[in-house]
């Protein structure tokens, strides 16, 4: 496949691992890439565990009047941040070790984990704030909007809405295997789809200062990484399509 290259500075990231072979082989995460999801699961676990030991506190705190609004204000806050560190974190895991489309409820649960962990740092809260009898209608209109809010923004970043798979990422290998010859893909920092040729003028603008190379599943740790280039996919099939089709010169 013709690659005219670029004038950027292009980065390996990884290995060298870039088969030739176009057998499909589904994909299995690396051992380094399984050491990162798990330290991230971890990070993200202990976040996540402090978010709800201060709802625990602030519930406490709701059971000792008179209420001071400014202290639980600044709990239901600090339990926002860490409720979307955790989330973050984790979605961040799933990109280096994914889980597998077959199992359904489990495929739901290791992508949408932010979710839940955050409905059960705010929900109990938001229940008792509401039906609590020593907070006056303004102060518990006031702190009661307040959790909510910090409800749906931590729930929006515990949202996974690109969730990624051990089966799109053999899939997707196994396309580019297919158009290339090799696993080897480039992106950048930035950007939202992978490319198959290092020349693409997507990633060749004036903004670019550098343009990363890897296999595919490099490319999808990078949270924002969502699809091929259509334009590389186009130009990957026509070019194949005429080298297909050459008829060799007579010896």
């Amino acid at each position: 496949m013709s690659d005219k290259g670029t004038k950027k500075k292009v980065t390996r990231v990884g290995g060298s691992e870039t088969s030739s072979s176009t057998e499909a082989k589904t994909f299995v995460a690396s051992d380094e890439s399984k050491e990162k999801a798990l330290k991230f699961r971890l990070f993200a676990l202990l976040s996540w565990a402090v978010a709800i030991g201060i709802e625990i506190w602030a519930i406490m705190f709701l059971q000792k009047p008179p209420i001071n609004t400014t202290y639980l204000i600044i709990m239901i806050v600090v339990i926002m941040i860490f409720a979307i560190i955790g989330s973050l974190l984790w979605k961040k895991a799933n990109r280096f070790d994914p889980a597998s489309e077959k199992n359904k409820v489990k495929f739901f649960i290791q992508n949408q984990l932010g979710v839940i962990i955050t409905v059960i740092a705010f929900l109990p809260l938001i229940i008792l704030i509401f039906t609590n009898k020593d907070l006056k209608g303004k102060q518990k209109g006031l702190v009661g909007t307040i959790a909510i809010i910090a409800l749906v923004v931590a729930g929006y970043f515990g949202v996974d809405f690109n969730p990624a798979s051990i089966e799109q990422y053999t899939q997707e290998t196994a396309l580019v295997e297919s158009l290339m010859g090799k696993n080897l893909v480039y992106w950048t920092d930035f950007g939202t789809k992978y490319h198959t040729y290092s020349d693409c003028y997507h990633i060749n603008t004036k903004k670019t200062d550098e343009i990363f190379e890897g296999t595919v599943a490099k490319a999808y740790e990078l949270e924002n990484i969502k699809e091929l280039c259509k334009t590389c996919e186009k130009r990957a099939k026509k070019e194949k399509s005429k080298s297909d089709i050459e008829i060799p010169e007579d010896q």
